[in-house]
């Protein structure tokens, strides 16, 4: 069973910069598409984008189309989320989530971890 672990997440001023990482340790975890959300109090869980296994296909949210950025390195069975300028409101708990790139739903999530953005 594919568990997926983030990490990097943190406290940054408005205008820096965080990379999380999506890790497991089940080196199947490079046949899943991997999916990036995010969640703040009060909120719906909001999808942010998606990669395919291979990272030959990625999608963005509009929300965060531009400052984004979605890779993977299947050598190290990780998945990263590039974020760039950032904003307060970008402040939310940080999740990732795997499926099997025929299903829709998401199989497995994360933890989660915390970004908060100070102005």
């Amino acid at each position: 069973q594919v568990q997926p672990v983030e990490s990097g997440g943190g406290l940054v001023q408005a205008g820096g910069s965080l990379r999380l990482s999506c890790a497991a340790s089940d080196r199947t975890f490079s046949a899943y598409t991997v999916g990036w959300f995010r969640q703040s109090p009060g909120k719906e869980r909001e999808f942010l984008g998606d990669i395919s296994w291979n990272g030959g296909s990625v999608y963005y949210a509009d929300s965060v189309k531009g400052r984004f950025t979605i890779t993977r390195d299947n050598s190290k069975n990780t998945v990263y989320l590039q974020m760039n300028s950032l904003k307060p409101e970008d402040t939310a708990v940080y999740y990732c989530a795997a499926r099997q790139p025929r299903r829709l739903e998401y199989d497995y999530w994360g933890q989660g971890t915390q970004v908060t953005v100070s102005s």
